[in-house]
């Protein structure tokens, strides 16, 4: 059996063009729209990027400057108010079937689309075709289609128009700060959907994105899976593009030294990784230590065991209600008291601006103090910090 169109394909043939040609708007999407044009984490060959933003044209009918706006403003207010798309502030459902609505609210304001979208293309083409005619390429998508399969075209074309208003605008704006694992801290609500980013491209390493938005790269992990890097490393390996900004790699861990200011800048360099080492090495076992030894007492013990996710959460993305919960926890362990305190300390030290001199001097005061606390993690966690040195 065959369906009527230019190309004869079968129904299994049809699925896969239109998992092909989703696939590469997909690519589009996070290697022109995202990497390259809202965060500049690359270069590409001018033929490479003209070329996707025609298909962005041609399959989503985006304008690159609006979208890119709209991201950018997303990171620069994340999870308030002004966030365009925070399922936090308008509710997953929302985000998950409207969200391109919201994405279309914030694209049509003109003083966001000033302020943040910057350095997009500005050329010929953008401003004649692409800019004002920005509906007529979806339009010629649906004749293409239908020339090529015929009527199930229509089909194809739907499947294709929807694809990237629900994943990008629903599942990764949505989900993606709402379910997930997180491997770092940041100060939003962020995560990682699934640790294979290939349906959507690698976007679905969200937290990892959030943690180093100017990073090329969006896995961190080594069972992590990020497809757009693999078609960015592809193109450079010919040529087609460069690679401006990673996420800095781990620390390098050398002989115990003095805590110097190279140390010290290695420390800062790497905060996000330190302060995930943080919570496996200290936090988690302080509060393991202190669940035995809450073992006897099944109540005490229940209320202390369900804090451990509290305790590795941001602490601006608690509500009321967590941090109640949070404190009633901390009361049973003075020892867990301590390395909260500990750990929020050592996060002052980086946020606070000042001359690196006086930076080492507080980072060095830390360590005595938390190499003398008594709690044999922390002690451990302070005496590693000054093996560190950065990457080579």
């Amino acid at each position: 059996m065959t369906l009527s169109g230019v190309l004869p394909l079968s129904p299994i043939g049809v699925l896969l063009y239109t998992l092909a040609l989703t696939h590469v708007t997909i690519v589009a999407v996070t290697v022109f729209l995202h990497r390259h044009q809202a965060h500049r984490a690359l270069t590409l060959h001018p033929a490479v990027s003209h070329f996707l933003r025609f298909w962005l044209w041609l399959t989503t009918g985006t304008v690159t400057r609006e979208w890119v706006a709209v991201h950018r403003k997303h990171h620069a207010t994340c999870e308030t108010g002004d966030d365009p798309h925070s399922p936090q502030v308008h509710g997953l459902c929302r985000l998950l079937w409207r969200g391109v609505e919201l994405y279309r609210t914030e694209a049509a304001r003109s003083d966001t689309v000033r302020r943040y979208g910057k350095g997009a293309p500005d050329d010929w083409l953008e401003r004649h075709i692409y800019t004002p005619h920005a509906s007529k390429g979806i339009v010629l998508m649906l004749i293409i289609d239908l020339l090529l399969l015929g009527p199930i075209g229509l089909t194809v074309w739907a499947v294709q128009m929807m694809w990237i208003p629900f994943f990008a605008a629903g599942v990764i704006n949505g989900v993606g700060h709402y379910f997930g694992y997180r491997n770092f801290q940041s100060p939003d609500a962020s995560t990682n959907i699934v640790p294979w980013g290939i349906l959507i491209g690698g976007e679905e390493l969200h937290n990892n994105h959030h943690a180093y938005p100017g990073s090329a790269r969006l896995s961190f992990r080594w069972w992590e899976v990020d497809v757009g890097w693999l078609y960015i490393r592809a193109l450079a390996l010919v040529g087609l593009a460069e690679v401006r900004k990673t996420a800095p790699p781990p620390p390098r861990l050398a002989s115990p030294g003095p805590l110097d200011l190279n140390v010290a800048r290695a420390i800062v360099a790497s905060r996000l990784q330190v302060l995930a080492r943080y919570g496996q090495e200290v936090i988690g076992k302080v509060h393991r230590q202190e669940l035995r030894r809450l073992d006897a007492d099944r109540g005490t013990r229940g209320t202390f065991k369900q804090a451990r996710r509290l305790l590795l959460r941001e602490a601006s993305l608690l509500d009321m209600e967590a941090k109640r919960r949070l404190e009633a926890a901390l009361a049973y362990s003075q020892a867990l008291q301590s390395a909260c305190q500990f750990r929020d300390r050592l996060q002052a030290i980086w946020q606070r601006s000042g001359r690196p001199e006086e930076m080492l001097a507080q980072l060095q005061l830390w360590c005595r103090e938390a190499e003398a606390s008594g709690i044999d993690a922390l002690r451990r966690f302070a005496e590693n910090l000054r093996r560190y040195r950065l990457p080579a």
